[in-house]
């Protein structure tokens, strides 16, 4: 036991604290702000090349490869004839339990017509309600019918605000590229554009002065492009009748007299 009187009893608990605070706070007063080395450091000396890659960023994995929707095309329908069950089936191509409607229509055909996805009440039919009786109206007009137009629709089935930008990277509008090739169309309305077209990866600007020719892979070599129209879609039309008489306007200044 250190007897009371002892040098060490007075520098011990708050009586040592004050004398530390004390002796820094003197050095302060004498400008003395710093720890300081006796040894010399070379400021200019060069970093050897292991300290940089210890120091370094650390190395990103590399990305995973992005996984072909499907199977990719070699696993696609090589024919029209086996791609209705294909895109009516495949469990990739929709969410799990959606309904599905089948593309209809004739191979080779003056115009096919592609929309976005089906209506909210198609069943068995691709477009059976009033966006269906407003493109038969326009048809009647320009002297087709379903019967010699081919109808498809971008994505199987209807899904509540589609990321076209995230299906497109997915492989969405490869398959759609394909559909079209495996079609044969002369010519391509695209109604809903600006879906369809950031699916395709390209601009179909609302002017038919801005009309575009759709390279669909080369599914087709006698038929490497279709020419194609965008349009509002149809839905939108329904809800705004006054857009009609504008696609009516393109449509006369694109097919030939």
């Amino acid at each position: 036991m250190v007897p009371s009187n002892s040098p060490d009893a007075a520098l011990s608990g708050p009586a040592l604290t004050q004398a530390v605070e004390a002796a820094l706070a003197w050095w302060r007063d004498a400008g003395v702000d710093g720890d300081w080395i006796d040894t010399p450091q070379d400021w200019l000396a060069k970093v050897q090349p292991g300290a940089a890659q210890k120091t370094g960023k650390p190395k990103l994995p590399e990305p995973e490869p992005v996984r072909a929707l499907a199977g990719g095309p070699d696993q696609w329908p090589a024919d029209l004839g086996n791609f209705a069950d294909w895109w009516l089936t495949h469990e990739e191509l929709a969410p799990a339990g959606a309904r599905r409607v089948a593309p209809a229509g004739p191979q080779d055909p003056p115009l096919m017509v592609v929309v976005p996805m089906p209506e909210a009440d198609d069943r068995e039919t691709l477009l059976s309600g009033p966006a269906g009786r407003l493109l038969d109206g326009f048809l009647g007009a320009a002297g087709l019918s379903r019967a010699h137009v081919y109808c498809a629709a971008a994505l199987p089935a209807r899904i509540t605000a589609p990321d076209w930008a995230a299906l497109a990277a997915g492989g969405l509008g490869d398959v759609l590229l394909h559909h079209i090739g495996l079609v044969r169309p002369a010519r391509l309305i695209l109604f809903g554009q600006t879906g369809i077209s950031t699916l395709l990866g390209n601009a179909l600007p609302n002017s038919p002065t801005n009309l575009q020719l759709i390279n669909h892979g080369g599914a087709s070599e006698a038929m490497p492009e279709v020419p194609a129209m965008g349009a509002y879609d149809l839905e939108a039309i329904v809800a705004r009748p006054t857009l009609k008489a504008g696609l009516w306007s393109r449509w006369l200044d694109w097919v030939p007299a």
